[in-house]
């Protein structure tokens, strides 16, 4: 059993940045550790993964560039560094770990984050 908790979201203005961090307890990421984002009437889509173990990162490419995702692991943290932040960018952010399929899929995460909400104004 893994608890994934987000923070660092918020609001900021176009071509601004920021930082979010998911940190694990209970035991630690395994397989991909992912962030996914929704914002409101759309479906979940897929931001940045990294392997925990190779360090293997990918990216959605309307996010490339722009977003890094890394990993700590002696603070069982991912982070994604969001930068030249742009409107469509606004979300709720959610970070996933436990994949079992493809990590551009939601599908077979077994762990979810409660999300942290980033709002990016014009």
């Amino acid at each position: 059993q893994v608890q994934l908790v987000e923070s660092g979201g918020g609001l900021v203005q176009a071509g601004g940045s920021l930082r979010l961090s998911c940190a694990a307890s209970g035991r630690t990421f395994s397989n991909y550790a992912s962030w996914f984002r929704q914002a409101p009437g759309k479906e979940r889509e897929f931001v940045a993964a990294i392997s925990w173990i190779v360090g293997s990162v990918y990216y959605a490419e309307s996010v490339k560039g722009r977003f890094t995702i890394s990993r700590d692991h002696a603070k069982n943290t991912v982070y994604l560094q969001m930068n030249i932040l742009k409107p469509e960018d606004t979300a709720v952010y959610y970070c996933a770990t436990g994949s079992s399929g493809r990590y551009y899929s939601t599908e077979g995460y077994n762990y979810w984050g409660q999300g942290t909400q980033v709002t990016v104004s014009s």
